[in-house]
Order: C-alpha cells, then structure tokens, then sequence
C-alpha cells in the first residue's frame, strides 16, 4: 500500500509540472532567504565587471537549505561570462530588476553563452529585468552568411540539463548570436518574455531548443534577424501558443538532418499565434543531403494569422544554404503526420504554400485544412507548389490545394 502511494505522489508530481502547474519544491528544513548581490560587492554603475560578485551569491544561494532568492536590484551591472552550477539543495529564484550588460568584446566572454545555468532543478528567472548583449558591437563580426566554418558568437542566456523551472517578465535586447539557448531541458516554461534585434542582426535567433521535452513557449514577443523559434534535434512535446513573431524568420523546425547522431522531433505544437513581416511563418528545413535518417511526425499548426509573410506555410528538405551542395541530393529525414489548420493572412510571396519534400522519402499524411492565404501582388492570385508529398485536405483551401 505505501509503495502505491508514492508511486502515485510521483505521478501526480509529474502531471502538474507537465500542465504548467507550479511543482512542489522538496521540503524545506530552513525559511526563505534573498541574496543581494551589492553584498557580494556587485555595483550597478554600468562598467565594473560583477561575475565574481554574481558567482559568490550564487554559491551561497545554491547551498542554502531553505528556498532562496538571488536578487539584482534596479541598475546597469556589467557582467562578464557566468556560469550558474548546480545542482542546488532547494527551490531558487534569480531575481532580475535591473540590467544586465555583456562586454562589447565578443572576445571578453570565454564561453559560448554569455549567462548559463546548468544542473538545476526549481529554478525560476524573473523580475522584469533585461539582459542587453551589445551585439550592435559584434555583429560585423559575423561572416556565417558566406563562411560555412564561422566562429559562432556568444549567446546571450542558456539553460542545460534544468527541470521543473520556468522564465517569465524577462526582456532580452541585441544578443550578439542567438538569445536564449535551452539544451537537455525538461517541464520547462518560457512565458512573458520579450526579444528583440533589429531584423538585419545576423543569426540572433530568439529561442533556439534541442535535445528537450515538455516545455512551452506562450504569451512572448520576438523580433529579431533569425528565426523567432527554432526547434532543433531531439526536442519532443513542445507546446508553442500566443507568440507575437515579427520581424524574423518565423518558427523553424531545423534545419536538421546535417549531422550523424541527429535524433527525431516530435509532438509539436504551435497554435494561436500571429507572424507580422517575417520571411517565413511555419517552417520545417532538412538538410539535402543528409547525414542521418530521423523522423519528424506528429505536428500541430494551427490558428496562424499571416500578416505580410514571405513563406506563410513551406516544408523545405533541399535546404542548402551558401550553395554548398548539389542540386541532385536529396533529404533522408522523413516527415510523417502534420497538420495545417486555420492558417489565414496575407502572403508577400505568390507561392503562399510550398511543400517541398524528399524525393527519397516523401512527406507523408500531411493535412490542409481551413487555409485561406491572400497574395495581392502584381503577378497574380496566391498559389501553392507541391512536390513529393501525400496527404489530403479539408474546408476551403485557398490557394488551391496541390495535394
């Protein structure tokens, strides 16, 4: 009998993070305590390097038995790169009021993240407060546009191998890569965030996610040079809802299949969202050719609205780019049971729908259904273009289907 019940307490335990409830924490031997960093030394006067300071509260912070909260009042503080490490002995906060500023010198931070947290259970950053990575000095720096092997750039705040955690009121300005980067993450939520970079930054990706399960993304807004989203190997059961995306490259699955030990993606959902001047909406990309041969299956777009969109709907598996590759490769990764539903706006692009799959491995049991897509150029209605993928369709579907 007492085995059953704490088999049940478990998967209770599991269930209420998984539906965005708040998990309990374990018990507490000691009350709540907050860890000012200004008595670690940290000064907010924008130009004394803090790391150690931050590093020092965390410490105590970590090992604190009781709960705990780390707390970076109002003001600019200059922060070298960081690592938070735990694992921790209970649940803690990482308070951000003020600002937190990275070296102009992509060269100053030793590390390929600006900020990360690692090994850290019951984790929750919030507080209002922005990271601003000055990337307007380090994007000339940026050659991976015609440079293939080019030296990536820090991103601006990462979070490998957390659970049970969450990020919310948190504001992420100019990183000079990718913003926000979640490798091995698990229960995970991503709510009231907003990123921003001018739409020419290059490769400053808003959330980048791989090898991750049970997380959702909602209630945020990203502009910046890349995609809003990109959802990368390994990630399964990502629940995306009321995101404002814009400008950028819309929400990306890939690009995958480039390297050898990928491994599949699936159960994802993106719904109930808007794309406002991005080169593309919903977007799946796979290498051609490709190194390996995992799947991609069970996805969800539904409730899209379109405004001005390049791409509105494209799966693309002779993705390439910098010309590097011959036009005769094709994709290996299969793409299985995904649905496009509700999707309405407007397409700057005649091509409004392009589903381009595998010749090797077509795309199977893909859904059209309630499309209603507008091109409202010169060289005609909207259109769509299919090659090498089976499905059906449902309601009015506008442009035609060409499955």
């Amino acid at each position: 009998m007492a085995n059953t019940a704490c088999g049940l307490a478990l998967i209770l335990f599991i269930s209420s993070v998984a539906s965005g409830v708040s998990a309990a924490a374990p018990a507490a031997s000691f009350g709540r305590k907050i860890f000012d960093v200004r008595s670690y030394g940290a000064r907010g006067d924008g130009k004394t390097d803090n790391a150690i300071a931050f590093t020092r509260a965390w410490k105590d912070a970590c090992q604190w038995k009781g709960s705990s909260r780390i707390f970076v009042p109002l003001g600019t503080f200059y922060l070298g790169g960081v690592t938070f490490s735990g694992p921790c002995q209970n649940r803690i906060s990482f308070i951000i009021k003020g600002t937190l500023l990275a070296p102009k010198d992509a060269n100053a931070i030793k590390q390929d993240t600006w900020i990360i947290f690692k090994y850290v259970d019951y984790l929750t950053v919030s507080g209002g407060g922005t990271l601003d990575g000055q990337g307007t000095y380090a994007w000339r720096l940026n050659d991976c546009s015609r440079n293939p092997n080019c030296r990536p750039l820090p991103m601006n705040i990462g979070f490998q191998f957390v659970r049970f955690s969450r990020i919310s009121r948190i504001k992420s300005v100019n990183s000079k890569m990718g913003h926000f980067n979640f490798f091995a993450v698990s229960y995970f939520e991503i709510t009231r965030v907003s990123i921003r970079a001018p739409g020419d930054s290059p490769n400053t990706d808003g959330i980048k996610i791989g090898s991750s399960h049970h997380m959702k993304i909602h209630d945020v807004y990203i502009g910046t040079g890349d995609d809003c989203i990109a959802i990368l190997s390994g990630t399964t059961n990502l629940d995306i809802y009321s995101v404002n995306c814009g400008p950028g490259h819309g929400i990306s699955v890939g690009s995958l299949g480039r390297f050898k030990d990928e491994k599949s993606v699936y159960g994802i959902s993106v719904r109930d969202s808007v794309f406002t001047g991005t080169s593309n909406g919903v977007r799946i990309k796979t290498w051609a050719p490709s190194a390996s041969r995992n799947i991609v299956s069970n996805f969800t777009f539904q409730s899209l609205q379109m405004i001005n969109v390049g791409n509105p709907i494209i799966i693309d598996q002779q993705y390439c780019p910098n010309n590097q590759c011959s036009k005769m490769s094709h994709s290996q990764v299969q793409i299985q049971h995904v649905k496009f539903n509700n999707i309405w706006g407007t397409s700057t692009d005649k091509v409004a729908v392009k589903l381009q799959c595998s010749a090797i491995a077509p795309c199977k049991d893909v859904e059209l259904a309630g499309i209603n897509l507008v091109h409202r150029g010169l060289d005609g209605p909207a259109t769509a273009l299919c090659e090498n993928v089976h499905g059906w369709t449902r309601g009015k579907i506008s442009p035609p289907s060409c499955i």
